[in-house]
């Protein structure tokens, strides 16, 4: 018989619940709490009686020795141009004006702002490149800041994607999947290895303010399918960093404190009655929320920073809800232990005006985004610290729409683009892929979105083939059924 009974257990347990319950799980329980006390006990983000993932691994704990221990990823929504910023096309300016060679274009597909065009006129760059560093690197004149340090920067420009339209690739590249529900990256993160620090969420988001462009949704950070503990934390700018979680008027931090203990006593009846995993983590994420009402006002106050770091990450720093302020806080966060921390910057989306549009994005995140790499490094945080810029998509090497002596545009191009890395896990000074001669096109070492993926869990010590939770009678995982480790940028 596989079910078993007896006075002192519910029928409805198995032989395997029996064994999970008692010496299977408290040795998981013993090696977890050894490795990272608060991977088990302790942890806000993993509910106390949920010890494994549906892959039979630890919660908590990576599979392999991480390179990286947190990740703060500068997501730039809506698509910067590769072509006016880091992969350098002389051949563009030589031809511009000249229609794109059909042999180029091919039959790839395209979005329905320039299917209907009859001519498809190359669109040479409005800014001038230099070789940087000792690595050589090509950068745009449009970022003098991030070009002080491309030696430490690990440049893929073979980016490529499914997508071509805003919404389902920013869910791709944020979830693994273009369609709304799927778990976010930090919601995996958090999932598969918990939080460092008990007092603050191990996923924080910052979305910078003020800004238009394509909209930014509260699911791209969602927890999906996963337990409601995972999903990130928005920290907003202004006199409540995070909704709901101040005490209303009159009610003091020990009655709350009482109240919550009550709560807590009634939820861990009904969780020994029903086993129902959403009830532990109500538990966690009241207990956090707890904790946060003097963890949070704490990390946001930046009033102590010296001047000389207001100075190194520029004016806009002071400015609470800036790109700028918002890297500031990402670097306060990290060094408080928050696992995946993600920033979201909108506006890059320059279907016409690109000359006059992108100088202004780029003036917004260069000096804060090199001033960010530059303050983990000096703080020694960067060895364990895995930085990442770059958004969803790249751009047309076609002028979308009529092409001037003053101004272009270019729509969204998912065959190919670029994004930058730095810190722990990727080789510094390093380029990695090439578009050809056009940048229309990959011609060396394709990266698609889950190979950057299954690079991101790796670079943080987690095989991607094996980080799944099972949903509806299928295992789920970040990369879907695909994806492979990139080691030829690794350190």
């Amino acid at each position: 018989m596989d079910n078993f009974s007896c006075n002192n257990f519910n029928s409805k347990y198995t032989r395997r619940d029996f064994l999970t319950k008692t010496s299977l799980g408290l040795g998981a329980v013993s090696i977890a709490s050894l490795l990272n006390p608060f991977s088990i006990f302790g942890n806000a983000n993993t509910p106390k009686k949920i010890i494994e993932n549906s892959s039979g691994g630890i919660l908590g704990q990576p599979h392999f020795v991480p390179r990286a221990k947190r990740v703060i990823y500068l997501f730039q929504s809506g698509g910067p141009s590769h072509l006016d910023l880091f992969d350098y096309k002389p051949t563009l300016n030589k031809m511009n004006g000249n229609e794109l060679p059909g042999s180029i274009r091919g039959e790839g597909r395209l979005t329905g702002m320039s299917s209907g065009q009859n001519s498809f006129p190359v669109a040479g760059s409005h800014f001038s490149f230099k070789q940087h560093g000792n690595s050589g690197a090509w950068m745009s004149e449009l970022m003098p800041h991030t070009s002080k340090i491309v030696d430490e920067l690990c440049f893929v420009k073979s980016m490529y994607t499914d997508a071509i339209n805003h919404d389902p690739a920013i869910t791709f590249i944020q979830s693994g999947s273009q369609f709304p529900g799927r778990p976010s990256i930090g919601s995996w993160l958090s999932y598969g290895l918990g939080t460092d620090n008990e007092n603050l969420p191990s996923f924080v988001v910052l979305v910078t303010q003020g800004q238009v462009g394509q909209p930014i949704y509260a699911r791209l950070w969602g927890n999906g399918f996963l337990p409601s503990e995972h999903q990130g934390v928005q920290f907003r700018a202004g006199k409540n960093p995070v909704l709901y979680l101040s005490n209303p008027p009159g009610v003091e931090p020990d009655s709350r404190r009482e109240q919550l203990d009550y709560l807590n006593k009634l939820q861990e009846m009904q969780y020994d009655e029903f086993e129902d995993p959403d009830i532990q983590a109500r538990i966690s994420q009241y207990e956090m929320a707890y904790r946060m009402q003097t963890s949070v006002p704490e990390i946001m106050d930046i009033s102590k920073e010296p001047d000389y770091i207001y100075d190194m990450y520029g004016p806009d720093s002071r400015k609470p809800g800036t790109f700028a302020a918002n890297c500031l806080l990402a670097r306060r966060l990290a060094e408080k232990g928050v696992k995946f921390i993600q920033l979201y910057h909108r506006d890059w989306d320059h279907h016409g005006g690109l000359p006059q549009g992108l100088p202004v994005k780029c003036k917004e995140t260069d000096q804060s985004s090199a001033a960010l790499i530059m303050d983990l490094k000096q703080r020694g945080l960067l060895e364990d610290t895995l930085v990442i810029w770059g958004g969803e998509f790249g751009r047309t090497t076609y002028s979308q729409g009529r092409l001037t002596a003053d101004t272009y545009g270019r729509d969204h191009h998912n065959k190919c683009f670029t994004i930058f890395m730095a810190g722990a896990g990727v080789k510094k000074g390093f380029s990695y892929g090439a578009t050809d001669e056009f940048g229309y096109n990959i011609a060396q070492d394709p990266v698609h979105v889950h190979d950057f993926q299954a690079t991101l869990l790796h670079i943080l010590g987690i095989d991607h083939e094996k980080l799944t939770y099972k949903f509806q009678g299928r295992r789920y995982r970040l990369t879907d059924v695909h994806g492979k480790v990139v080691r030829e940028i690794l350190a």
